[in-house]
């Protein structure tokens, strides 16, 4: 018989502590964790087909230190506990300090549903299409969901033992949960956090009571609220102005001068001495005392704030204009759900409120503190965290909420940013798995999932390269360690020409990551008859669940090709000390869409896209006008939501005029998107 749920917990609290304490024990021994930088991006989105204004002058992004320079907040795509150990570790490409300890305040709202749909809708020119989560989100929730809520729990406990080692000593959290595993998630709040640093149990009432024919509609969140300290901690009370009624009901009393007033106790429970009011000696009645020392009803007395009624009982004169409103409990019915036809909607499920989180962000946190979301879905933590003054630091694991997000921060014109990503997946997934301990075992079982033989210890002691039997075509499988790059592509196109005496036709690379210019680097070796291939990167977990012979025996593992862009060239006119800059899109290859997980149905209709009109898969582009070769500057966005001037929601403008400071000079860098989340970019020099 299978052990409950309540059994497990000791389990699931023991392997958890024990994930957490190595994942510690390792930042310390300097394995780390590293933020790759894909986009400084300085919002500054197509209005006109213009650039509007100067290209703006911003910090170095490798000077960017919590302390030490100018700070910048970041959006981080990658599983958060990846992105956890980056932040704990600290940033040393863009100088940015361990922010162990330095986090005011936590957000999260976990997902609650093991059943929920996590397919992204995508209207493209003519038809709808599904997309199905990308292979690294469909393995995060089916981790997460493997064993129901004990799976849940195992995913949740080492998540939130990060957070408090990131929370300082005045912090705290807020985890918004539902009824699928509130309860659970609360005992681990407690035994992380500490039972006594629980502060509130916020039921947040999300929708109107629906019918349900055998039980009570549920139409609550549940928000816990905890503190790092509770003995030193933030806290802004929040208020609600008083409604009409209760003014009309406690506040009925009217000054002379038109102040309203109540006429409040001065007792409070617990035995306490009597005190002088008005020069007589009073007598608290049994069981109370009086609320204030006989200094402070001296000076209340003075003011004309206590009065004796008929009775001869002192109140307390309290005017209605010297209070902010009510107290706000843990109740909170006020603030209804995003609705259709909300100004802040951006048709994401799982979006929340921002008068929510204003209120979180406020009660919780001062302007300049640092506020954090790990689960980041539609941005609106860090939306309402930059709005009211504070920093921030958001992340997910979807590539949709990724682009969702960035799109937000630009249409609000956020202060400049960071788009980041966990570079190192599969440098984690080879680490973790135990069945293949060396890079060269790995690139073997790779080889003959692709149908190359490997190369005998004689022939060559380098285990990634192979062949294919009966051809000239020689096989190179790149490191799950690094990324695959220019320099990877030369050094295959040189083992061509030398490997064993040469004389090869054609090399193939396949690779597991790639650099962001690698569309770059295979049209500059496009003459060479070099063929640069994915690896599927669930590859790992397949060969843990099915094993080598099974993959073989079923074909199931696709290599695909990797996507481009191409842009024509730029057309430069100087005027006076500007240079005005044409760039235009000519065209969008994606070469891997069986990598994209689409039903078959689905995979037909993008052909037919592809096919009439391929520009349409791009959902967002970008432009540095002064590509440095190492951090991408956006200083320049349009997206398919943007429609100010096309009025076009399927399309990107195609064509801009960038108008910056006229240099002899430049490399002008362009960077694309597609609507599953693929990059890619070109640099045209001038």
């Amino acid at each position: 018989m299978a052990k409950s749920l309540i059994e497990e917990l000791p389990r699931i609290v023991s392997e958890g502590r024990r994930e957490a304490a190595q994942i510690l024990e390792r930042l310390s021994s300097g394995t780390q964790i590293g933020l790759q930088t894909n986009e400084l991006v300085l919002p500054s989105k197509d209005v006109s087909g213009l650039f509007k204004g100067s290209t703006p002058q911003i910090p170095n992004a490798f000077t960017m230190a919590g302390g030490n320079g100018e700070w910048m907040n970041r959006l981080i795509y990658g599983d958060n506990l990846l992105a956890m150990q980056a932040l704990l570790a600290g940033d040393a490409q863009t100088g940015l300090p361990s922010l162990r300890g330095k986090v005011d305040l936590i957000y999260i709202d976990p997902p609650f549903d093991s059943k929920a749909d996590y397919r992204t809708k995508i209207s493209l020119p003519g038809t709808d299409i599904q997309q199905k989560p990308t292979v690294i989100e469909q393995f995060a929730y089916a981790d997460t969901w493997e064993e129901g809520t004990i799976s849940y729990l195992k995913m949740i406990y080492p998540r939130l033992a990060l957070m408090k080692e990131l929370m300082s000593e005045r912090g705290s959290i807020y985890v918004h949960i539902d009824w699928h595993v509130g309860p659970y998630v609360k005992l681990l709040l407690d035994e992380i956090f500490g039972k006594e640093n629980f502060s509130s149990e916020i039921i947040w009432k999300r929708t109107t009571s629906h019918a349900q024919r055998q039980s009570f509609g549920i139409i609550h969140d549940t928000i816990y609220f905890y503190r790092k300290n509770f003995a030193e901690y933030k806290w802004n009370a929040q208020y609600l102005p008083h409604s009409e009624e209760h003014i009309n009901k406690y506040y009925s009393n009217v000054d002379s001068d038109g102040r309203r007033y109540a006429l409040d106790n001065l007792t409070a429970p617990g035995e306490g001495p009597s005190r002088i009011f008005w020069g007589k000696e009073l007598t608290p009645p049994p069981g109370t005392h009086w609320r204030y020392s006989q200094e402070n009803i001296d000076k209340l007395c003075e003011d004309g704030l206590i009065v004796m009624t008929n009775n001869n009982r002192p109140r307390f004169k309290r005017y209605l204009d010297s209070l902010q409103g009510s107290i706000i409990g843990g109740l909170w019915d006020d603030i209804p759900p995003v609705n259709s036809q909300a100004k802040e909607r951006i048709d994401y499920a799982t979006q929340k409120p921002e008068a929510l989180l204003e209120r979180i962000i406020k009660a919780s946190s001062n302007e300049g503190d640092l506020v954090c979301d790990f689960f980041g879905g539609s941005g609106t933590t860090a939306a309402v965290a930059e709005r009211l003054g504070r920093r921030w630091i958001t992340c997910d694991i979807g590539k949709p909420a990724s682009l969702v997000m960035r799109k937000r921060f630009i249409d609000q014109e956020v202060k400049p940013f960071l788009y980041q990503s966990i570079g190192d997946y599969q440098k984690e997934a080879f680490r973790n798995n135990k069945r293949y301990k060396h890079v060269g075992d790995l690139s073997q079982v790779v080889l003959g999932l692709y149908g190359a033989l490997p190369f005998t210890p004689e022939q060559t002691n380098d285990r990634n390269y192979g062949y294919i039997k009966g051809t000239r075509t020689l096989v190179m499988v790149d490191s799950p360690n690094r990324l695959t790059t220019a320099a990877t592509i030369r050094k295959a196109v040189e083992a061509k020409a030398s490997l064993l005496g040469g004389d090869w036709e054609k090399v193939v690379v396949l690779g597991w990551n790639f650099a962001f210019d690698i569309s770059q680097a295979i049209q500059k070796y496009e003459n060479s008859n070099v063929e640069v291939l994915v690896i599927p990167p669930d590859l790992l977990d397949k060969l843990a669940k099915k094993g080598f012979k099974k993959l073989i025996d079923d074909k199931s593992v696709r290599f695909s090709s990797l996507q481009y862009l191409v842009a024509k060239p730029l057309v430069v006119k100087q005027n006076g000390d500007q240079d005005e800059i044409d760039v235009e899109l000519e065209n969008y290859v994606l070469l891997s869409p069986d990598n994209i997980p689409l039903d078959d149905k689905d995979k037909e209709k993008l052909q037919q896209v592809l096919e009439r009109d391929p520009l349409s898969l791009i959902e967002y582009w970008s432009i540095d006008p002064d590509y440095d070769g190492a951090t991408f500057r956006s200083t320049w966005q349009d997206y398919r939501e943007n429609m100010e001037n096309d009025n076009d929601p399927l399309h990107c403008v195609y064509k801009t005029r960038l108008r910056v400071a006229h240099k002899a000079q430049r490399k002008v860098c362009i960077k694309a998107v597609d609507v599953f989340g693929f990059e890619s970019q070109v640099i045209k020099e001038v």
